[in-house]
């Protein structure tokens, strides 16, 4: 009988990674005129990305179903996932009559476990922090938190505190990345990840967050990448065409070494 961990260690380490974030705006572009999910699938794997940070991702949602000809029958992290990432999980954070959506992650690496923690607020919009542990080759589990913070200042600070708290009880020399939309346009957040140690990518190799919203014209630095015991080594915004015709938010990729 075949023994899993020679198998594992005749795999080669793994030490660079390439990491991609992306509001999905619901598989909608700008002002929501069109239905462009199957363009967007193209456009995100053309990048080769390894791991894909997925945020406003439809599971379900039975009136789009019937009125576009082209929606997929999958879920639609599924239906991105297609066959180049083998692995995705997916945390439901809003649910309403027709359906509902949240954040999703794709990975061409085993996802060992993956949970969605609920950081809504009462009566607002309803948020989730999808946390996944990866079987990267060559290192101990690797971590991955999809985020997708609240609109308004005071839940966003408070979002934040629980995300520091599940922070906490990870392994302090495991490698973390954290991808998504933090709509954090005052970059309050980004100052107390900071105080954390957390390194924004963009930050460490560019001097601020990226400009990412909105994507014809990207102005305020929505989203991220925080990284702890691995490093950014490359990173650019995808705004230009097609990307400017596929969500309301620009693309980051972001290449790692761990």
């Amino acid at each position: 009988m075949p023994d899993p961990a020679a198998h594992r260690a005749a795999v080669p380490a793994i030490h660079r990674l390439t990491v991609l974030t992306l509001n999905v705006h619901k598989g909608f572009n700008l002002f929501n005129r069109r239905f462009v999910l199957p363009q967007l699938r193209d456009a995100v794997r053309s990048t080769g990305a390894d791991l894909v940070f997925l945020q406003e991702v439809h599971g379900n949602h039975h009136q789009h179903q019937q009125r576009y000809p082209d929606w997929p029958s999958l879920p639609q992290y599924e239906y991105l996932a297609d066959s180049m990432w083998p692995q995705f999980a997916y945390g439901r954070n809003a649910v309403y009559p027709q359906g509902d959506h949240g954040n999703a992650l794709l990975s061409k690496f085993p996802i060992l476990a993956y949970g969605n923690r609920d950081v809504s607020i009462q009566g607002n919009e309803q948020r989730g922090l999808l946390h996944c542990t990866l079987e990267v080759p060559g290192h101990d589990p690797v971590f991955a938190i999809c985020v997708h913070l609240g609109l308004r200042e005071v839940h966003r600070q408070s979002q934040i505190d629980l995300l520091l708290d599940y922070l906490q009880t990870l392994p302090p020399d495991a490698p973390v990345i954290i991808a998504g939309d933090f709509n954090d346009w005052r970059r309050r957040a980004d100052r107390r990840l900071s105080e954390q140690a957390w390194v924004e990518a963009f930050t460490h190799l560019q001097g601020a967050p990226a400009r990412s919203f909105p994507t014809r014209l990207p102005w305020l630095r929505l989203d991220r990448v925080y990284l702890r015991n691995a490093s950014a080594i490359g990173a650019k915004v995808l705004s230009t065409h097609p990307w400017s015709h596929l969500s309301d938010h620009a693309c980051l990729v972001v290449e790692l070494a761990l």
